[in-house]
């Protein structure tokens, strides 16, 4: 077995309250590629602290081979102190070293070398730190939430270029699909102890329901014994002490274990204050035109949004997708052409800085609109402090002010501020930067249920995949238009043959084949429309379905009756029969209607 690169052991940590850890532990051995996963507040950037000797432990054995030069990535960069972007990166070289590599890395992310850091965006900031970390090819990365704020081109390069690396690494990211191409092993942080898998990603969402199901099937085998032995200590033989005193005090240090157990972190329990029923058609643009100076952002787009679309927005930064979703919407005029919005509309929008959580409001007012400490969800009346239970926050934390949040919390309480809120349309961009990947899952269930609208725009392609019924993306082929796909984000570059912002990619790819594929050449998409037939059916079909509903029930109720039999057993087995063949008829409609359903909303 190879020497570890990096170790450590036994990490205990206590801020206050419950322990952060309690002996966790983390191995990292050449060419090691871990996913360090846990929910938000589970100390997961605090390990990789610790890792990176910026966090001193209250109890550790930390072990760096001597030879091994280690990089950190924070999940917050800071360039302050350089003159310039040229100067940060190169920051991340030894005295010595070539400088080339600084020059070709800022090159392939779009970095200009004279900029200063003031000058820089959040995504242009990540960029630079990125290359910082990169540039000397380190022999350990440790890399927090890389890529927050990154688009879709970079995190490709990204990945590509993790993927071909020699550097072991340890990444913290809520981004699914980049751990599961870039993971080979995962730790998990749960209740202060670490669990490894010795598989990615991939494979690790079965792994902890296992883990958490067979740890509850455990405790409930704990409390029986405790139950039976608390039987035996009222009613059993009092005879030979000795032993009897000994299983009382194994009962008192079963008792202990299960009072003391840290039970997993509850789930975040979404719900959405849903409003009235908006008018079939939510937005309709007609060859809308936006420019800032001589740039022109969109040119010519046209698109019909439905009650009820899931409609996800991509693109490179800076493509402009923001500003299509304020025009859409209402909040920004087009320069040319024309938008009409629906009636009934109640439109709730999440920014993807968070702008309206400033940091002195409380958690209550950031729910509540500073209207007091009460919010109706669906009808119901509800004190902040139960409702922002169900997202995670402890009773006593209403009354804090938002500078005292984590990330991961800011983003949880504006999805709370958010969702306590009627709509019919949600308007989400980036919703989930810094979330947890279980709040993930739980946010798609929520999203994937609403009945209202929802415009999206989301760097997470497996979080697209699952929630949108189409995509709204940058036309490969000319600057500055747009064109809709119907499916997920794999549909799309599936239909338009590349991510947007990797068009020009597209020849050089090669694909494990014998040849070479020819470039990608962009079809006509063919027209498609429900025939008369299949309108007529989905049109009539819920009407059969309820007549044969009430049929059905008419016949098990004469079938019921105890005497019918006896009356008529001829008659009795024709109504049997009758049933049998109307429950067919039933199965088969519903099938024909939910295939046609599913057909109109695709096209």
């Amino acid at each position: 077995m190879a020497a570890l690169l990096l170790s450590l052991s036994g990490v205990t940590l206590t801020f206050g309250g419950a322990p952060l850890f309690e002996g966790a532990d983390l191995a990292v051995a050449p060419g090691a590629r871990i996913a360090l996963v846990g929910r938000n507040g589970s100390g997961k950037s605090t390990l990789l602290k610790i890792a990176a000797g910026q966090v001193e432990p209250d109890e550790c054995v930390r072990f760096v081979h001597p030879d091994a030069t280690v990089k950190y990535l924070a999940q917050e960069p800071d360039a302050t102190g350089y003159e310039t972007i040229g100067d940060y990166v190169r920051a991340g070289l030894q005295p010595g070293d070539d400088q080339h590599p600084a020059l070709i890395l800022m090159e392939e992310l779009g970095l200009r070398e004279s900029a200063g850091p003031a000058e820089l965006s959040g995504g242009e900031l990540r960029r630079a730190a990125l290359a910082q970390t990169l540039v000397a090819a380190p022999d350990i990365l440790l890399l927090d939430e890389p890529t927050n704020h990154l688009d879709l081109p970079i995190i490709a390069w990204l990945e590509s270029k993790l993927i071909a690396a020699r550097s072991a690494l340890v990444v913290i990211s809520h981004d699914r699909r980049f751990l599961e191409k870039v993971t080979t092993q995962t730790v998990w942080i749960d209740r202060g102890k670490t669990h490894a898998l010795d598989e990615g990603f991939a494979g690790y969402e079965a792994w902890r329901d296992k883990f958490l199901e067979e740890e509850e099937i455990a405790q409930h085998k704990l409390g029986r014994k405790i139950v039976a032995e608390e039987h035996w200590m009222r009613y059993g033989v009092t005879a030979r002490r000795k032993r009897n005193m000994r299983r009382v005090a194994e009962l008192s240090s079963m008792r202990k274990n299960l009072r003391e157990a840290r039970r997993p972190q509850g789930k975040v329990k979404f719900s959405v204050s849903e409003g009235e029923t908006s008018g079939k058609r939510v937005v309709v643009a007609d060859q809308i035109s936006k420019s800032f100076g001589a740039e022109k952002i969109i040119d010519d787009f046209s698109v019909k949004i439905a009650r009820g679309e899931r409609v996800g927005f991509v693109g490179p930064n800076g493509a402009g997708k923001t500003t299509l979703i304020n025009m859409l919407i209402g909040e920004l005029a087009p320069d040319e052409g024309s938008i009409a919005l629906g009636t009934n509309l109640e439109i709730i929008s999440l920014d993807q800085r968070r702008a309206s959580l400033t940091p002195d409001m409380r958690l209550a007012d950031a729910v509540a609109d500073r209207r007091g400490d009460w919010v109706t969800i669906n009808g119901a009346k509800r004190h902040v402090a139960s409702y922002l239970q169900d997202f995670l926050f402890a009773p006593e934390q209403w009354r804090m002010p938002v500078s005292a949040l984590s990330g991961g919390e800011r983003g949880r309480l504006a999805l709370a501020a958010a969702l306590a809120k009627p709509s019919n349309l949600l308007v989400l961009d980036e919703p989930t930067n810094d979330l947890d990947l279980e709040t993930l899952d739980l946010l798609e269930d929520l999203l994937a249920s609403y009945d209202g609208t929802l415009l999206l725009v989301s760097h997470d392609r497996s979080f697209l995949d699952h929630i949108v019924t189409s995509v709204i993306t940058t036309d490969p082929e000319k600057p500055g238009h747009w064109q809709r796909y119907a499916g997920g984000y794999d549909d799309m570059v599936m239909q338009r043959g590349s991510a947007p912002g990797l068009e020009k990619n597209r020849t050089k790819t090669k694909l494990n084949t014998p040849k070479e594929m020819p470039p990608f050449q962009k079809k006509a998409p063919a027209k498609q429309k429900l025939s008369y037939k299949e309108k007529y059916a989905l049109e009539n079909l819920p009407g059969e379905i309820e007549k044969l509903q009430k049929d059905i029930a008419a016949l098990k109720t004469a079938l019921a009756d105890p005497s019918f039999f006896e009356r008529d057993a001829v008659e009795f087995g024709k109504t049997a029969n009758s049933l049998t063949e109307f429950e067919t008829r039933l199965s088969d409609a519903e099938d024909e209607w939910l295939n046609l359903e599913m057909k109109r909303e695709t096209l």
